[in-house]
């Protein structure tokens, strides 16, 4: 039997007043795929910040690979790789040198990052494109230099936080074909968030819908289905926090400000 390698109990985030996180509790299992569905202002990114030691917990308690991120950060960041929802590239280098400054930033002899960066160009299709300027990549390039970036240096968990947000269909294919090979080939565990529910459906085994910070509902998207007796994924989160998260049109800093609101009526 597979092992937790994330588990989470009971924890919350508060923000003067306002929480963000409330009180949820999940475990995700070694080479599991594992997708929180929500819309924005959900709590996904800030949950994904207290995991990522980005963030202190108000409450609760986070272990992350077996260890506990307000005693061993450094532990627990040399066990992930993450890939932001906001790009994190720096434009002005190349492919090759943003990879380069990252495996120095853990480490990482000579030897082995060149190795490891060739290895992982190669693994994304982006070998041929190594010494081109970041600026010059499109979307979706870029987003598998981040997951490229993320793995260097063998991390057992892969965080990715609305990776394919703002890219056209056809390129968020392709950049969950790379997460999928990459689960399989290495048995990497991921856990992403998404407000695409056809992602959720497509690419995750476990899928926690989560709305005004908490978790409303938690299982396989067929497991979902027949808890709320639904012929889909939308049809069960709808019947689970009712509304049709395509219904989620603002901004997440002007859907936060009415959560806000909302929570303190």
């Amino acid at each position: 039997m597979k092992k937790e390698i994330i588990s989470v109990k009971n924890l919350s985030k508060n923000f003067d007043g306002f929480k963000a996180v409330n009180n949820i509790s999940f475990s995700v299992k070694e080479g599991e795929i594992f997708a929180f569905l929500g819309p924005n202002g959900a709590g996904k990114t800030t949950t994904i910040r207290m995991l990522t030691t980005l963030l202190k917990p108000s409450f609760g308690e986070i272990m992350i690979n077996g260890f506990n991120p307000l005693i061993k950060k450094d532990a627990v960041r040399h066990s992930f790789g993450i890939v932001f929802q906001d790009p994190s590239l720096d434009d002005e280098l190349t492919a090759y040198e943003n990879m380069e400054f990252h495996a120095i930033l853990y480490g990482m002899n000579k030897k082995i990052r060149k190795s490891r960066i060739n290895e992982l160009l190669k693994f994304v299709e982006l070998w041929d494109r190594k010494d081109e300027q970041v600026k010059h990549f499109s979307g979706g390039m870029k987003r598998r230099l981040e997951i490229a970036r993320g793995l260097i240096h063998h991390p057992k968990i892969l965080f990715l936080d609305e990776p394919t947000i703002g890219l056209d269909p056809q390129t968020r294919n392709h950049i969950w074909k790379y997460v999928l090979k990459l689960n399989q080939k290495e048995g990497m565990t991921v856990f992403l968030t998404t407000h695409y529910i056809e992602e959720a459906e497509k690419v995750a085994s476990t899928v926690a819908i989560i709305d005004y910070g908490k978790i409303v509902k938690i299982g396989s998207s067929e497991q979902l289905k027949k808890q709320t007796r639904s012929k889909s994924l939308e049809e069960a989160f709808l019947k689970s926090t009712g509304h049709n998260i395509r219904e989620e049109k603002a901004s997440s800093k002007d859907h936060m400000r009415q959560r806000h609101r909302m929570w303190r009526r």
